[in-house]
């Protein structure tokens, strides 16, 4: 298998029913008296037009002048594989540095200097000619708390390194071994690639997350990333608010030759979604992906409008969405506990890609949010290329945030 196949199966594999499945469920089901907004007949791919409840197609609305110059970065996506993977593929395979060549960790590294520098400077300050007393292992984990890790990850690093040290003294390579070690113990249980089951076509996706954290960007890469494993994808933009999102969401739909849903700016969303779920049940497709508007976790009517999304959803498919991905930005810090616990609540998160690992990252937010709530990290992205975005690799990235070579 070459190198560039290996990576798609490691991030983007299907599994069969009857291999084991661990879902988080999702919320409960709503009202039996609350009707789908919309009923229409499926519209050509890439086609905008009715209103989400049988109306007559309209014209598509001409996107602002300046809805351009608001596109994010497109990467280029080479031309999807034709032929399908055998059935039973295999699980996913080892994800490791060698792999993946040293070229992708110098890049992981640099996306995480920012949380490394903080950590391997505050280490040497505390640890430089000192013991392994009281006083240190408070520092440490004031150190550790500032750098997003969490309490919990926090003392467990403390406890380690004072169990057959205390009041001995520790090397900065001794303490890092330990750090690098702690940091993969928590994040291991919860590297998992993104996997979607074939017995159930089409297989819903629903990707959700606040305002610019890079949704419709990840849709493009794993829509890019299936299409190339041979699948056929569906794209529902259901981000109607953004006349750039919509745009952007059919540019991708071009270049992986997946097939786009899409209407007009203001449209309803749920409705789309419904049409969407029904044209893909329709021709057989294998995965439809539903892109969502970015909203503020603290603003309760715009997470109902998410809540709708799923309930319509489930009036065809009572399993659907099967998975529901949150899209975290690197960058927010703290504020991505509240993200995860909120769109969780809303959505039945089912897992997580974290984007926008650039040098500006907080990226040991993803170690606290990993032990406080257990939700399956897929995917990381350093940069707006396909290549960029790589199946999630624990002890990799715990080397990384801890300035390991």
């Amino acid at each position: 298998m070459s190198e560039e196949k290996a990576f798609f199966k490691r991030l983007f594999r299907r599994f069969r029913a009857d291999e084991p499945q661990d879902e988080t469920q999702p919320p409960p089901a709503d009202d039996a008296g609350e009707r789908p907004s919309a009923e229409s007949e499926p519209l050509p791919a890439a086609e905008t037009g009715g209103n989400g409840s049988g109306d007559a197609a309209t014209p598509p609305a001409t996107p602002p002048a300046t809805a351009e110059a608001s596109l994010e970065p497109l990467p280029e996506v080479p031309p999807a594989v034709a032929a399908a993977p055998a059935a039973g593929a295999a699980g996913p395979a080892a994800s490791t540095a060698a792999e993946r060549g040293p070229a992708w960790y110098r890049r992981l590294r640099e996306g995480l200097s920012k949380s490394s520098r903080a950590l391997t400077g505050g280490i040497t300050d505390i640890f430089t000619r000192r013991k392994l007393d009281s006083a240190t292992l408070e520092e440490l984990e004031d150190l550790l708390i500032q750098a997003d890790l969490g309490i919990e990850t926090a003392t467990r690093i403390s406890d380690r390194l004072s169990a057959g040290r205390f009041d001995k003294e520790i090397t900065l390579d001794e303490v890092r071994e330990v750090l690098a070690a702690e940091i993969a113990n928590v994040l291991e249980p919860v590297a998992r690639p993104f996997a979607f089951d074939d017995s159930r076509k089409p297989f819903v996706v629903l990707v959700v997350g606040v305002n610019g954290s890079g949704k419709t960007t990840t849709i493009g890469k794993l829509a890019a990333i299936a299409r190339r494993e041979g699948h056929s994808v569906m794209l529902a933009a259901c981000d109607t608010f953004r006349a750039a999102a919509i745009e952007q969401l059919a540019v991708w739909g071009e270049r992986t030759g997946a097939t786009v849903m899409a209407r007009e700016v203001g449209a309803d969303p749920s409705g789309l979604a419904f049409d969407a779920l029904k044209r893909a049940r329709e021709e057989g497709t294998d995965i439809l992906m539903v892109d969502t508007a970015g909203r503020l976790q603290n603003k309760a009517h715009l997470m109902a409008e998410l809540e709708k999304i799923v309930r319509v959803l489930r009036k065809q498919d009572e399993t659907a969405p099967h998975s529901v991905l949150l899209v975290l930005d690197a960058t927010t810090g703290q504020n991505a506990v509240s993200q995860v616990e909120t769109f969780h609540k809303t959505a039945g998160v089912t897992g997580l890609v974290m984007t926008k690992l650039d040098g500006t990252a907080r990226g040991g937010i993803l170690v606290a949010i990993a032990a406080r709530f257990g939700l399956p990290i897929h995917a990381i992205g350093v940069g707006e290329g396909i290549d960029d975005l790589q199946p999630f690799d624990a002890r990799e990235f715990a080397r990384a945030i801890v300035g390991s070579a």
